[in-house]
């Protein structure tokens, strides 16, 4: 993913198998519970394989201060689904697990399923960006995606290890003793 390859769009994206990175955060109730079930559910959906997660991460609020810390991890799949099924499974882990849309942005929630990036596909809609708009900017997704990326560069070229150490919020991002790879440690589900 470094800045010197060219995005795929979306609309000219045949049937190949790539790798999704999606970013899952919650700050409200049974924080690594609500992680636990979407890391679940992202096992078991179909299209979706040789999954890999992160290390779980405690992160200040980003966007409101005023809420609960966030659990952050980040979790890797293969899969051949086109982007608008990934956002149609990434809606129905919210809703399952009781995401409240109708909450401000950047406020509270259950749990929060954000589609990172799509191997090398770019997608500009109203309803979809991929590569996530902000991913950049957030010390609580960049952290994560190192622990299953430590190569993987910047749009700047940088590598994301280098890259996060100039973002503001990256002393707020820890580690903490949880570990959610074990959900994936099963038989593997097949892409189709």
């Amino acid at each position: 993913m470094g800045a010197a390859r060219a995005m795929i769009e979306a609309d000219d994206l045949a049937a190949r198998e790539l790798p999704v990175y999606f970013g899952l955060g919650s700050n409200l109730g049974d924080r690594l519970g609500y992680l636990l079930q979407a890391c679940t559910m992202l096992y078991s959906a179909p299209g979706l394989a040789r999954h890999a997660a992160s290390r779980v991460y405690e992160t200040e609020p980003w966007g409101l201060a005023e809420q609960p810390a966030f659990l952050n991890c980040v979790v890797r799949a293969q899969t051949a689904l086109d982007p608008h099924s990934l956002l149609a499974l990434a809606a129905r882990i919210e809703g399952a697990l009781g995401r409240d849309r109708a909450v401000a942005r950047w406020g509270p929630r259950t749990i929060d399923v954000d589609i990172l990036m799509l191997g090398d596909v770019a997608v500009d809609r109203p309803d979809l960006m991929i590569p996530h708009p902000r991913m950049w900017e957030r010390a609580f997704v960049l952290i994560p995606l190192l622990d299953l990326e430590p190569g993987m560069r910047a749009p700047d070229g940088r590598e994301i290890g280098v890259f996060v150490q100039d973002l503001p919020d990256a002393s707020g991002v820890r580690p903490i003793r949880a570990d959610l790879q074990g959900v994936f440690s099963g038989a593997e589900n097949r892409l189709m």
